[in-house]
């Protein structure tokens, strides 16, 4: 087999063989048990070799120059080991090594809760470093992590999709937007410590990856710490209590391992008004050794959770109320109701087969299957008044536009003494018309998603000699969507009528054509309902080579992936073309990727990665309006990418640090928005898709991490990213809606073609400027303290394209503006540069052992002067238009001004945790 596969890749890569006699090699098991550990990572602290040990605790370091060294071994749950040796061409047997419990083990519980904690529901942006960067030791993502998470922070600027999340070997990214739905194991602590990360390019043995790199999660039972954990949490960020247990037996005599646990984490409401969460998760790993050659684990995980959603909000609304203000929630019944609920129910069944060919290969296949919902709620109205509080007719800048100072005061008092749902008005609205025969004002529904999918993958990892690795992988995915709104509750009605009322005729209000003017119960699927079928097909090779000097890899992988929608409704707006299949869409895509490490000296090292990959539109981005029509986003095209990065970095007993420069140039990318917008060809105002393509993004910047052991006890720390990361090109734009009969836009419901002129302007991606200092102080009695002082900068406005095209300055008659000010509306284009500000966070602990038993404290408090800084925030489209645009920005207090996300004030984290 080995000769076949050398035989295959002999056209593409150059084996060079230089042998060395220098060997380090050790047997490490767990001191109480007398079992074997996997996965301990043993490395060497002035040089880059390094190793994890094998199912039978061993470890072999090869090839490495003469010279003084310290062996490092690291297992999270366990005390690290170090053996300082000199190596002068011979073997250095350390025989066995035992490993013992880490009392003070729960100060990484500072990385793992926020996976958590930190979750952001709908914009993805701080699960991108929360989940991705906990399983590194890295000082810069370790900062990343903990400290800038909370600051909606990404990585050189760049959308989570580009990284890879991966649990034992198959990726969990979806195939709808390419993200990881973090929640679908959240609560689950415990059993996800044993994590592989692969930082932006560099090599895997698992996947391709992103440019952001991958994380391998591993749930086998044999490789969890046997023991018993309960710990309990209380927070008042997302949740304010969770309990949490595990039981984990290790592997037995008869060749069995178990491996069970549980969590639950509630709050009426977390640190914004009305959210409220509540959250199951339940986890089972079985794990059966069949022979020394083979072993089939099994792995279910079921993490169900609901979690009340909070609002974006002007800045008007803030200052009125304050950055805790959730505009979704009204009192009902004397409860906090929150009318949108994000609810997520996604088993994961898995099954995964290790087979050991020989000592040098190994082939691992892995199926899973991926199964339930995702609902998120929301009022509908097509009978009755805007019921949003923050509706722009209800709030004060509303009637000061008018010059009518005695209404503005009535709406800022009803404002400032109430300003929720009126959930008491609804049912009222309902109950009347239900009286008088006539159906619903109000509905509350859901939009639901129910997926299906199922992958497979073998991936094969092959010592062909002391210095080449093969690793090579092959694996295919399919998902089944249904999509549709559901009726959750008539709230008070006797039935709504499923129209669009904003349409214009009675044929084009229909939803659903094959049943007018139908009367819908609660269960009831309602307003679209359609189908997607979405699969990928890929493989993945690659090449490592590791000598004295230096160290390179070379990666290859290709794929296709397919998309189709089969509508099942036949919608009044878009009659020819919503009910039955739209056409199949494919794309062919690759990726080559490579990188070196030289070792300068033991401590001193340069490191440098290049890739260039092509990447599939999602479904999301395939579809201009999915949920009415098959309509496919024209001239779509596959997103190219190419990334470099170089670094510097320093190895040494007191100091360790990572300088890296890196560059992501992105061509083609779509984007697809919805929103209200005002002044569309004059004054005409639309619910539109807005359809951007032909992106180009250019990301640039630097990393510098660096931490010193001044004293045995003291460690000082810092972290810097300095970025610039901008759109590099004009887009094309369109749009499109379902609406007739207005103005810039034709009989198929479609605008003109514009151009967006975004160049130069700074992506949305949270601080594009971030440094960190602090401290930490670790006492020899098993107590520690630390803090940090994080400054942010140049953290930018998500720009509404559509005012950057000429449909801006153009009137009903399709001429400019006669009062079109080039020099005013440059400055009324001028993209929102947010405050600089500063966050200062602590984080300490305790651990005592008694007996067998270990117990231990942990506690965080971010932001702890209480700072208030906008996180995030984006223009409104509804003054699509000079002339509205200027209006509103001439007010004291604008009606559309731009919407923002707030950061938390003073918040704390405390768990106490119980291992025997």
């Amino acid at each position: 087999m080995r000769k076949i596969i050398l035989s295959i890749f002999a056209s593409l890569f150059l084996a060079i063989g230089i042998n060395a006699q220098n060997i380090v090699k050790g047997i490490v098991i767990e001191s109480g048990s007398n079992n074997p550990l996997q996965g301990v990572l043993v490395s060497l602290l002035n040089n880059i070799s390094n190793q994890a040990t094998t199912t039978d605790g061993v470890f072999n370091l090869k090839n490495i120059p003469n010279g003084s060294y310290i062996v490092e071994l690291k297992l999270i749950g366990y005390e690290t080991q170090s053996f300082p040796i000199e190596l002068s061409g011979k073997t250095i047997d350390l025989g066995i090594i035992l490993f013992y419990k880490d009392i003070t083990e729960d100060q990484d519980l500072s990385l793992i809760t926020i996976t958590d904690d930190e979750l952001n529901d709908d914009g993805g942006g701080s699960d991108n470093i929360t989940g991705l960067l906990q399983a590194t030791q890295d000082i810069f993502l370790r900062t990343a992590a903990f400290e800038f998470s909370s600051s909606f922070f990404s990585i050189k600027g760049l959308d989570s999709g580009n990284g890879k999340i991966l649990i034992n070997g198959i990726e969990m990214n979806k195939l709808f937007d390419g993200r990881a739905q973090w929640s679908n194991w959240g609560g689950l602590n415990d059993v996800l410590r044993n994590q592989e990360f692969n930082n932006g390019l560099s090599a895997s043995n698992y996947t391709f990856g992103g440019v952001l790199g991958s994380t391998n999660i591993n749930t086998r039972a044999s490789q969890q710490r046997p023991g018993t954990r309960i710990s309990y949490a209380s927070s008042n960020r997302s949740y304010v209590h969770r309990v949490m247990a595990t039981y984990s037996t290790g592997m037995t005599e008869s060749g069995w391992a178990f491996t069970f646990s549980g969590s639950r984490r509630a709050a009426n409401e977390g640190f914004n008004e009305g959210s409220s969460y509540d959250a199951y998760s339940i986890f089972a790993s079985v794990e059966k050794k069949i022979g020394k050659k083979h072993s089939i684990n099994f792995t279910s995980i079921f993490a169900p959770n609901k979690r009340g959603k909070s609002s974006p909000n002007t800045q008007e609304v803030y200052d009125l109320k304050d950055i805790k203000y959730n505009e979704y929630w009204g009192y009902l019944n004397g409860r906090k109701t929150n009318s949108r609920v994000k609810e997520v129910e996604e088993p994961i069944l898995m099954l995964n087969h290790y087979w050991d060919i020989s000592d040098n290969t190994s082939l691992n296949t892995n199926v899973s299957y991926q199964f339930g919902k995702i609902g998120n709620s929301r009022l509908d109205f097509n009978g009755g008044a805007n019921p949003s509080p923050t509706y722009y007719q209800y709030l004060p800048s509303f009637f000061l536009r008018k010059g009518d100072k005695a209404d503005a005061f009535d709406a800022q008092q009803d404002f400032i003494n109430d300003g929720q749902i009126d959930w008491n008005r609804i049912y009222d609205a309902n109950i009347t018309n239900a009286s008088q025969g006539i159906n619903n004002a109000y509905v509350l529904y859901e939009d639901r998603n129910d997926d299906k999918q199922i992958s497979i993958n073998s991936i094969l990892n092959s010592s062909l000699n002391d210095n080449i690795t093969l690793n090579a992988k092959l694996e295919a995915s399919t998902m089944y969507s249904k999509n549709y709104a559901k009726v959750l509750d008539l709230l008070g009605g006797i039935g709504y009528l499923d129209i669009n009322p904003f349409a214009d005729t009675s044929d084009q209000q229909q939803n659903n054509l094959l049943d007018e003017n139908r009367i819908i119960q609660e269960g009831d699927k309602f307003k679209y309902n359609y189908t997607l079928v979405s699969g990928v097909i890929s493989a993945f090779t690659q090449l490592q080579f590791k000598y004295n000097k230096l160290d390179f890899y070379t990666a290859f992988n290709i794929s296709n992936r397919s998309h189709q929608r089969r509508g099942l409704n036949q919608n009044g707006r878009f009659p020819n073309n919503s009910l039955g299949l739209s056409d199949i869409i494919n794309f062919t895509n690759f990726g080559l990727k490579g990188g070196a490490t030289y070792k300068i000296t033991g401590r001193h090292l340069l490191d440098a990665n290049i890739g260039y990959m092509t990447q599939a539109p999602t479904i999301r981005n395939t579809f201009s309006n999915s949920r009415e029509n098959n309509n496919i986003v024209e001239n779509l095209q596959s997103e190219k990418i190419f990334s470099v990065d170089a670094s510097y970095i320093v190895r040494s007993p007191i100091i360790t640090s990572r300088l890296t420069g890196f560059y992501t140039y992105i061509q083609d990318a779509t984007e697809i928005s919805f929103y209200f917008a005002d002044g569309i060809g004059g004054d005409n105002t639309a619910f539109v898709q807005e359809v951007l393509s032909g992106i180009d993004k250019k990301h640039l910047g630097i990393e510098l991490g660096l931490e010193a052991q001044v004293t045995p006890t003291i460690k000082l720390k810092g972290a810097a990213s300095v970025g610039q990361y901008t759109y590099a090109n004009n887009p094309n734009l369109y749009l499109t809606s379902d609406v007739a009969n207005q103005a810039g836009f034709d009989g198929n419901f479609r605008s003109k073609d514009y151009v967006s002129n975004l160049k130069n302007y700074r992506i949305a991606s949270g601080p594009q400027n971030a440094y960190s200092v602090g401290f930490e102080y670790r006492d020899p009695d098993y107590w520690w303290f630390g803090a940090t002082a994080n400054f942010f900068s140049n953290t930018f406005v998500d720009v509404a394209p559509i005012v950057r095209t000429r449909s801006f300055l153009i009137d009903e008659d399709d001429l400019p503006f006669n009062d079109y000010d080039p020099e005013l509306a440059r400055e009324l284009l001028q993209q929102e540069r947010f405050d600089d500000y500063m966050v200062v966070n602590l984080i300490g602990g305790k651990s005592w052992k008694i007996g067998d038993k270990f117990i231990s404290v942990f506690a965080t408090v971010n932001n702890l002067l209480n700072q208030e800084y906008r996180t995030g925030g984006f223009e409104q489209g509804r003054n699509a238009n000079f002339r509205q645009l200027r209006e509103d920005k001439a007010l004291d207090t604008p009606i559309f001004g731009n919407k923002y996300w707030y950061g938390r004030g003073t918040t704390y984290f405390l768990n106490v945790n119980l291992r025997f």
